[in-house]
């Protein structure tokens, strides 16, 4: 179960070529989102090696967190900011339940959903680029990815809906028990304790899942529960609240 697992998340998550699971069900898929984090540890050494590079050319800080964040987004497929564009439009297009779903499976971005992407990736830019000022951007730019992918577990956990009877959403609601997400939390807050001072890491990667927190309550109480683009949503989020948290 576990190999099955990996590679879902591999293959989910990351433009990195895995074979095909044998076999996906509930339990495998609730143990891919747990192994969220491990399993992009491709995208986190891409993100900390540009920033590591553009340090010692002495590239400037903007310039070498604008590159770390679009190689995340390219080696993700942009997977997690369609979700959230498609999220932001749902959640701005209408009050009723099944138009804002409606909305979201269309997959084209509106207003909203461009509205809201351009800001989130510049607050992550933004954020990143202050991490770097402030000497710890390889960090940052790891942990982020890291944190960003670990609150799958949070927004897959018992007790979360599903919005819809198909699609990734009901494969994975509610497939993660609460302890197994709580110790997701704690071993990404202990190393983040590791690589910086314990008060900052543990700070940050607590901002990155109050913000995704925020995000999944709203789409719960509005939509009736997570979706694959809800999920992306609390990763991109989640990533910017994680930096900001480092950008001092």
């Amino acid at each position: 179960m576990i190999a099955d697992a990996l590679k879902m998340a591999v293959g989910t998550l990351t433009t990195v070529r895995v074979p095909a699971p044998k076999l996906i069900d509930r339990r495998v898929a609730g143990a891919a989102m747990v192994l969220a984090p491990p399993a992009v540890v491709p995208l986190a050494a891409v993100a900390a090696v540009i920033v590591f590079l553009g340090e010692l050319i002495g590239l400037s800080a903007f310039a070498s967190a604008a590159l770390a964040v679009g190689a995340v987004a390219l080696g993700s497929r942009g997977l997690h900011l369609d979700g959230l564009a498609d999220t932001a439009d749902g959640l701005g297009a209408s009050y009723d339940r099944e138009r804002a779903l409606e909305v979201m499976r269309r997959g084209d971005s509106g207003p909203t959903g461009v509205a809201t992407l351009v800001l989130v990736l510049l607050v992550q830019v933004g954020a990143l680029a202050g991490a770097i000022s402030a000497g710890h951007g390889v960090a940052a730019a790891a942990l982020a990815v890291f944190a960003g992918r670990g609150v799958l577990s949070l927004c897959c956990a018992r007790g979360v809906p599903s919005a819809r009877p198909d699609g990734l959403g009901a494969t994975v609601a509610g497939s993660v028990p609460v302890w197994t997400a709580a110790v997701v939390f704690a071993v990404l807050a202990g190393a983040a304790a590791l690589v910086l001072p314990w008060w900052h890491g543990l700070v940050a990667v607590t901002l990155g899942y109050l913000a995704a927190s925020a995000l999944l309550a709203r789409c719960v109480q509005r939509l009736g529960g997570i979706t694959g683009d809800v999920l992306g949503g609390c990763v991109e989020v989640a990533v910017a609240g994680v930096l900001l948290g480092l950008s001092f």
